[in-house]
């Protein structure tokens, strides 16, 4: 007969709860969302232009990725996908960088107990703010600190001539602007700084929660030890925050590669500039083309080949960020059942 140490012990399980609060994102998501995706993937099988109705397989893949044919137009359409690739990663790691720095930084210094920081709470929700504000609305703010016309050269140059940094003409009245809009690597770096800061806000907050989530007990353990700040920091912080690094990251980088709003926006009445064009961009580009140069087959397979990139970097992520010593423990713990199991197989299922 079992001992009472291996018998069951009902418990009151919670876990349901939790799947009822999440339920409603799942019922919107299957009802409003399942049907494009799926159909996007169908949709990337079919042709282009006056052949929009007619499936031609793997061609529009082919086409972005090689250039399959040879033709000149399909060597065009590649490079203008690897060219719009290249700029969605180099925006999206000019953004993430600073922003993972500077949010973990100040979540570190928000969290110390040792700081008694005034206001500390007004702070927060001031570093919060820039993350409610439409991006239609920071993509005009920002035309306008930045404009780069010889009349209108925008307050950020304004400021640069006052530096000795930008030239002006007493005679023409007329400056010699910095290109901050249409310079190739001058508007990247605008839009790495309008990202970083529109999001380091929130990041922040769920780095700090992931701090505060950590036993106050194993902080004073090393202050008692003698440890300073920044062993601290690397000996007890970052480990176990190691979590909430993984899902940061992952979101950021779903969010970077999937990057349309501030790149398409920023922009003086001409199309959107191919060194700020990404993918989203590309793709929607692709969508709205003239019906004698639809698209349509060329956007699916674009999008298609962006969700599985998106995929396999967020599998590595996740695979880079994994909890090693967890990890260890639950093999530990399976070979231990595995012992027990067979121990209680060679009494027939009793224990002694």
């Amino acid at each position: 007969m079992a001992s009472a140490a291996q018998r069951r012990i009902k418990s009151i399980s919670y876990a349901k709860y939790g799947y009822i609060f999440i339920l409603p994102f799942f019922l919107v998501y299957f009802f409003f969302q399942l049907y494009p995706l799926i159909n996007t993937f169908i949709v990337s099988f079919y042709g282009n232009g006056p052949e929009v109705d007619s499936f031609v397989g793997f061609e529009n893949y082919k086409t972005l990725l090689f250039g399959s044919s040879g033709s000149r137009r399909e060597a065009v359409i590649s490079k203008a996908f690897f060219t719009a690739l290249r700029n969605t990663v180099i925006l999206w790691i000019g953004n993430f960088v600073p922003q993972i720095a500077l949010s973990l930084s100040l979540a570190v210094w928000f969290t110390e107990a040792n700081l008694k920081i005034p206001g500390k709470g007004f702070f927060k929700v001031v570093m919060y703010l820039p993350n409610i504000i439409t991006a239609a609305s920071v993509a005009v703010l920002f035309l306008q600190l930045c404009g780069q016309s010889e009349s209108n050269p925008g307050v950020l140059n304004i400021l640069l001539n006052k530096l000795g940094i930008v030239e002006y003409n007493e005679a023409s009245k007329l400056y010699t602007p910095i290109p901050f809009v249409n310079g190739v690597w001058q508007s990247r770096v605008v839009v790495m700084f309008i990202q970083t800061w529109m999001w380091f806000g929130n990041t922040m907050i769920m780095l700090m929660s992931g701090i505060q989530g950590i036993n106050p007990s194993l902080f004073e353990a090393a202050s008692i030890d003698g440890a300073s700040s920044g062993q601290v920091f690397r000996k007890i912080t970052l480990p176990l925050l190691t979590p909430i690094m993984a899902y940061t990251l992952v979101t950021s980088m779903i969010g970077g590669l999937q990057m349309f709003d501030i790149p398409f926006l920023y922009h003086n009445g001409v199309p959107v500039s191919d060194h700020l064009r990404t993918i989203a961009v590309l793709i929607y580009e692709y969508f709205h083309a003239q019906m004698d140069e639809n698209k349509m087959g060329l956007a699916g397979a674009a999008s298609v080949l962006l969700f599985f990139i998106t995929l396999v970097l967020g599998c590595i992520a996740f695979y880079m960020t994994r909890d090693k010593d967890e990890i260890a423990k639950k093999k530990q713990r399976k070979k231990i059942a595995k012992q027990l199991k067979q121990e209680n197989k060679q009494f027939g299922g009793f224990s002694i």
